[in-house]
């Protein structure tokens, strides 16, 4: 557990002070006391309270047999492995919870956008064509006061949207206002969509990345959802949504996503047990509901050379030699 390691249990869900206690005791077993820790890792002595509790309480800490009223640490190889499953397993509820949303978001948007003919009602308003959506995004978006939140679907963007993002999201952050945006994994081989996303974090927002996205929207403030008429074709234009439900139902939908996301700059971790990286996993996924490898693709965020080349890849890992084998194989293995 060096420092080149850093971070990586915060990655796991510890604060910053709890990994450096962990640390600590993993590496240093000699018995300290709380106020040595404190002194040594830079902390206050109720951090290091608050760390004991909270590494008591994920099982990293054991009783000491030989120092009444100290602690020892589990062993990091054993520790690291439980915390990897217990997010994991963590992480596949909120999928399955997070297709359930999906489901329901995408019936209501249908039903809200639906009678809508032109014009605007007083609980959605119909947008059509980019002029219309990006005059009345900036009319919306300038009003923020808590949080804008953003579904940005797609693998690279193109440099007009990447602007445009840039230049509502600068006047966004200079008046305090929180600043979330999901993109894709694909993302990062996307060097201007990637400076895009690393300029945000660099002044004040967060990004975060998963597999795939539901459909493209943004959230202002819990009070106004900008969506596509039709998620399945943004070209048909876009539906900018005022009512509580719609409000809870997105709300609900983008915390879901965005508690599985992985934070911009951390490592793609590989499911334990298969190795698998959670983009191949979804390509998987996609795959054996029937998707083609182009909407697969699509889904994704990344060309269709790229699908190829990783399912080729899961394939020689399985040792099949066709599609329906290596579904065969991942389903066996519990890939799936």
């Amino acid at each position: 557990m060096g420092e080149e390691n850093a971070g990586m249990l915060s990655a796991l869900g510890l604060d910053t002070p709890t990994e450096a206690v962990y640390r600590l005791l993993a590496t240093r077993p000699e018995g300290w006391g709380v106020g040595q820790m404190a002194e040594q890792l830079g902390l206050e002595e109720q951090q290091v309270r608050d760390a004991l509790d909270r590494l008591a309480e994920l099982a990293l800490l054991r009783r000491s047999a030989d120092r009444p009223g100290g602690w020892r640490a589990i062993h990091p190889e054993l520790g690291l492995q439980l915390l990897l499953r217990r997010r994991q397993e963590e992480l596949e509820r909120r999928r399955r919870e997070l297709d359930d949303t999906h489901v329901a978001v995408t019936r209501m948007i249908a039903d809200c956008a639906g009678p809508a003919v032109g014009g605007a009602e007083p609980d959605s308003e119909r947008l059509i064509g980019m002029d219309a959506i990006r005059s009345r995004l900036e009319q919306v978006a300038n009003k923020a006061t808590d949080a804008v939140c953003t579904f940005m679907p797609g693998g690279g963007h193109s440099p007009a949207s990447i602007e445009a993002a840039r230049h509502n999201d600068a006047q966004i952050l200079l008046r305090g206002v929180e600043v979330r945006t999901v993109c894709l994994d694909s993302v990062r081989n996307s060097a201007p969509t990637l400076a895009y996303a690393r300029w945000l974090t660099e002044n004040g927002g967060e990004v975060r990345t998963v597999p795939t996205l539901p459909l493209r929207m943004i959230l202002i403030d819990g009070t106004s959802a900008l969506v596509p008429l039709d998620p399945s074709d943004t070209r048909r234009g876009a539906v900018l949504l005022h009512t509580a439900g719609a409000m809870t139902a997105l709300s609900t939908l983008f915390e879901q996503v965005w508690a599985v996301g992985l934070p911009l700059g951390a490592q793609q971790p590989r499911h334990e047990g298969t190795g698998l990286t959670a983009q191949e996993r979804e390509l998987l996924t996609l795959l054996a509901k029937g998707l083609t490898d182009e909407t697969a693709a699509g889904r994704l965020g990344v060309s269709l050379s790229t699908v190829r080349r990783s399912m080729a890849s899961i394939m020689e890992r399985l040792g099949a030699r066709s599609r329906f084998e290596a579904g065969l194989r991942a389903a066996q293995a519990g890939w799936l």
